[in-house]
């Protein structure tokens, strides 16, 4: 009878052990999901930031064009002034397509999907914000 009760203490204590050990791989492992979702996440926004750089470039290098015309009687004029910035369309699809990647990333259990479908939909109704948005203002 003894023996029945110190086997059955001895599997209880390494039954114990090897569920601490299993938590521990669990926790280890949902560690690495979550390092692996914020990799994502930097991902997008870091190649954002990149498109953003090469606007910004784009838009200082055009502003540094000026176009005189001559006339025929020695009198010079300017180009007509160059509408400056973005509409309110192109900035919603912009920052609606950002917002929706992250987002679809974040939900979605297959992030490179989500984040693509989220990023087509949240340009859709940015763009769409920002053109309701661009009536109102004419």
């Amino acid at each position: 009878m003894k023996a029945i009760v110190v086997i059955i203490a001895a599997l209880s204590i390494v039954s114990c052990q090897n569920q601490d050990k299993m938590d521990i791989s669990k926790a280890k492992q949902a560690s690495i999901d979550s390092m692996k979702v914020e990799i994502n996440k930097q991902k997008v926004i870091d190649s954002m930031n990149v498109e953003m750089a090469k606007m910004e470039k784009e838009k200082a290098e055009a502003q540094k064009v000026v176009v005189v015309n001559h006339q025929a009687d020695g009198t010079t004029t300017a180009a007509p002034a160059k509408k400056k910035g973005w509409s309110s369309a192109a900035k919603g699809a912009v920052i609606g397509a950002g917002v929706g990647a992250i987002t679809g990333a974040a939900v979605s259990k297959k992030k490179g999907e989500g984040a693509i479908i989220g990023g087509l939909a949240g340009a859709g109704v940015g763009a769409g914000t920002g053109a309701i948005i661009d009536s109102k203002k004419k």
